[in-house]
């Protein structure tokens, strides 16, 4: 007997070499992919009752395989009862192979090329973080659906309409070509590092964190540095998740507020997941350029190695971040630099700062700059202007439990005054 944990680990790990290897021999993305979560959904009922098979990829394979045998036949009889003529075969029905047959490409391979895939330009950021977490992650639409805290008919509507789209693109189920490889690669690491910070920071309902989707993007992330452990990148997209999860314990109140970093136990922190992120961080540095995700990563280890608040280096996170804004400017590292000059600089330093968002559209609405003007402002001691800035940023978000933790900020404040 085998617990149901242990299935699902391994028919994730297996989900995409199944997939790549159907999808590499057919063509035919949306079929092959439904055919697979067939497989997936018939292993997942089987196997912890009955025990994994000894080859338990051919036998995905096998299922997903008649799975398409028999559309692919149904079609055919349907075509000829339509003409009511004589058809040759078709050809895709005359190249099934044994399903236990030994793949010509390395089922890594395949792995990468299926994340190049559901990364496909032609495909909006949502579709490519539903496809990836179902074609790559196996996760099934429900499970996907859930944690994004939308319909199951809608995610399904999305992930149907993204597979359309890259079959009608006539997407090829090969590498991206040397000229396009570094930006889709780019595109993959964005994908996890936003299905992360679903997970870690959700942007809407009852809870702060949904575990299923950071441990999902730290596992597809362990996945692509494997398979690509040269690029400094990956690895630094790593480091960063596993440094910024190894808070999660700590983050989250008795009453499941919001715990801002300042003023959490930072003995309940992960111990081991900071070990590993900073051991990753460090060695990447070493001998690759430093990138987005390495800084990021970076800064959240000198986070880590602080035993205390009060003992953080800002001076150190304050270069980093500095370094960070000209090698990958956009607003939200603006935002978060503007904390780090106002813990080296004072708070009128980094208010200051701000007022360059106030006219940026893409964060002038966000609650986030709302909510660190409030916290800056509360540092020089104007309780007013801080008051009505947090009460902005809560009725900016749509997560309860920083919307519970900003109106608590703006309630000291008032009950202060």
């Amino acid at each position: 007997m085998i617990d149901d944990r242990t299935v699902e680990d391994l028919l994730r790990t297996l989900a995409p070499q199944v997939l790549g290897l159907l999808v590499r021999r057919h063509g035919q993305f949306d079929r092959c992919e439904d055919a697979v979560q067939e497989a997936l959904l018939a292993a997942a009922t089987q196997w912890p009752g009955q025990g994994v098979p000894d080859n338990p990829r051919a036998w995905l394979l096998t299922v997903a395989t008649r799975r398409l045998t028999d559309e692919w036949r149904s079609e055919r009889a349907r075509r000829e009862r339509e003409v009511a003529v004589a058809r040759r075969e078709p050809a895709y029905a005359s190249v099934v192979p044994a399903p236990d047959a030994d793949p010509a490409v390395p089922a890594e391979d395949d792995t990468l090329t299926l994340l190049f895939l559901c990364c496909h330009p032609a495909l909006a950021r949502s579709a490519q973080v539903a496809l990836t977490l179902r074609a790559v992650g196996g996760l099934t639409t429900a499970q996907i659906a859930r944690a994004h805290l939308v319909p199951e008919a809608t995610m399904s509507q999305r992930i149907r309409r993204a597979k359309q789209r890259i079959e009608a693109t006539g997407a090829r189920f090969a590498p991206p070509a040397p000229g396009d490889r570094e930006d889709r690669l780019r595109a993959v690491l964005q994908v996890l590092y936003l299905i992360f910070n679903e997970g870690y920071t959700a942007t809407s309902g009852p809870d702060l964190h949904r575990a299923e989707l950071t441990g999902e993007a730290i596992r597809l992330a362990r996945v692509l540095r494997r398979l690509l452990p040269e690029d400094g990148e990956v690895t630094g997209l790593l480091a960063l998740m596993l440094l910024t999860d190894a808070h999660r314990a700590a983050r989250v109140g008795p009453g499941g507020e919001l715990v801002p970093l300042a003023e959490q136990d930072r003995r309940r922190w992960d111990s081991n997941a900071i070990a590993e992120g900073i051991a990753l961080v460090t060695e990447a540095l070493t001998w690759s350029p430093p990138g987005p995700y390495q800084l990021q990563a970076a800064i959240a280890a000198v986070h880590a190695e602080a035993p205390t608040a009060e003992a953080t280096d800002w001076p150190q996170i304050l270069a980093l971040y500095r370094l960070l804004a000209r090698v990958a400017p956009n607003p939200m590292v603006t935002l978060n630099q503007a904390v780090a000059v106002a813990m080296v600089d004072g708070p009128r330093a980094g208010l200051a700062l701000l007022t360059s968002l106030d006219a940026d559209e893409r964060i002038a609405g966000h609650h986030r700059l709302a909510a660190v003007r409030a916290h800056l402002l509360e540092l020089a001691g104007e309780p007013g202007p801080a008051r009505e800035a947090y009460l902005a940023a809560a009725r900016g978000t749509t997560s309860l439990p920083e919307q519970r933790y900003l109106e608590l900020r703006a309630a000291r404040l008032a009950a202060e005054r």
